[in-house]
């Protein structure tokens, strides 16, 4: 039995437990979630890959499928974590990436991408094609999409033999987010009612067993819907558990099956406490990771910036902001306001589009100066304590060293933990 079916089988024998979904593809990310998962003695970790990530293109991180193994794998070696461990997922897999193309051409793609996560020993896989293409009608009809997550099924199932691993998981769902958080800003929220998430679950259930996927079927693990959980750039719909006690009742009679949520980045503790106790057991985290992550690089640019002299330092902060403004397609299509707002936006919006920049050669070469700098000159605790207190907490207390690379991964740790405590 795979991992994740086994951990829904104890959450629905009445364990309150979760899996915490990590999708993210930034080095410093994916370091902290195995050390925090080797320190807390989980029996595996979850990453996800989206489809604009990594896909047969190299997606925006330059990345296939299998490169994407070798590059967490190789974080993993370096840590001391097992691989064998390590769980890997594909995000939102369907035509996505090319809706711009005509249906068919768009679902060739998506078909060869699926195959290449299967390939390459992803082992649960969202098939996610709710995406209307160039020549699809608006809004695109429920069955049109359940058809097409046929197909990705069937082309996975041939794939993953290849691999040498277990079968995959299927994750499904036609109400899906859009991958990042919402993309203006929230007017309002409607929870997925129970007779549409039954009915979703029972249209993939009858394509499926009517396209001979039966054995497929039984690993379908989860359905997306909405919880009433999201964000904008600058604002966090929290979950309000009475809005969605007939939703998580409706799960509750399906074998084998949870709710997977997305867009539970910033979420309180407690909220995603509640969505783990409320069958919502798959808990996907991206843009929140990385978003701690750019608190921690500000609070070092800060740090050197009082503690460095001008003629050593970095200027991280500085940089990215100007490779911002000189390379605008990761963002453009999100940030409209100007001046100021925009200053506040870019570095602050809670979607986080920044994280597209890190490998940015200019950026990247800037974030190594700003550690070998700080790494020769560790700064004083005082200093640690203004900027980065939960990491302070965890060097007094003996679980880190004073170097840049730890500092910046305790603090990704306070997000971690909220997870972790949800989850257990």
């Amino acid at each position: 039995m795979h991992p994740l079916q086994s951990l829904i089988a104890r959450h629905q024998q009445g364990i309150t437990c979760g899996v915490t979904s990590i999708c993210s593809a930034h080095p410093l990310v994916i370091e902290a979630a195995l050390r925090h998962a080797r320190c807390h003695d989980l029996p595996f970790v979850l990453f996800e890959a989206t489809c604009n990530q990594v896909n047969q293109d190299g997606g925006y991180t330059g990345m296939t499928p299998a490169d994407f193994v070798r590059f967490v794998h190789g974080i993993a070696r370096k840590v001391g974590f097992d691989p064998a461990r390590i769980l890997l997922g594909g995000d939102h897999l369907g035509p996505n990436p090319w809706t711009a193309l005509p249906a068919e051409v768009a679902m060739t793609k998506a078909e060869t991408m699926i195959a290449g996560y299967a390939r390459a020993g992803f082992s649960k896989l969202h098939l996610d094609c709710s995406m209307a293409c160039a020549d699809d009608p608006a809004p695109l009809p429920e069955a049109i999409i359940v058809q097409r997550a046929v197909r990705l099924c069937r082309a996975a199932e041939a794939a993953y033999p290849q691999a040498g691993g277990p079968a995959p998981v299927y994750v499904i769902g036609t109400e899906v987010p859009v991958p990042g958080g919402a993309t203006e800003a929230i007017d309002g929220l409607a929870v997925t009612t129970p007779d549409a998430a039954l009915a979703t679950i029972q249209a993939h259930r009858a394509a499926f067993l009517a396209a001979g996927l039966e054995a497929a079927w039984m690993r379908v693990i989860a359905s997306v819907v909405q919880p009433g959980v999201e964000f904008d750039h600058h604002n966090v719909i929290a979950y309000a558990p009475a809005n969605a006690q007939a939703l998580s009742a409706a799960i509750a009679r399906q074998p084998g099956m949870v709710f997977e949520a997305h867009s539970t980045d910033y979420q309180t503790r407690t909220a995603l406490q509640a969505l783990v106790r409320d069958h919502f057991a798959i808990l996907k985290v991206g843009p929140g990771l990385t978003f701690a992550l750019r608190e921690a690089l500000w609070a070092l640019d800060a740090i050197e910036r009082e503690w460095i002299a001008d003629t050593q330092r970095a200027h991280l902060r500085a940089t990215t902001l100007t490779r911002l403004h000189a390379e605008p397609k990761y963002w453009q299509r999100y940030y409209h306001a100007q001046g100021e707002q925009l200053h506040i936006d870019l570095q602050y919006s809670l979607s986080d589009r920044i994280r597209y920049y890190w490998p940015d050669t200019a950026i990247e070469r800037a974030r190594l100066q700003l550690f070998d700098t700080l790494r020769s000159n560790p700064p004083p605790l005082a200093l640690i304590g203004q900027y980065l207190p939960h990491a302070l907490l965890a060097l007094r207390e003996g679980r880190i060293s004073n170097t840049p690379d730890a500092l910046v991964m305790a603090h990704i740790d306070t997000v971690l933990d909220d997870y972790l405590h949800a989850c257990q």
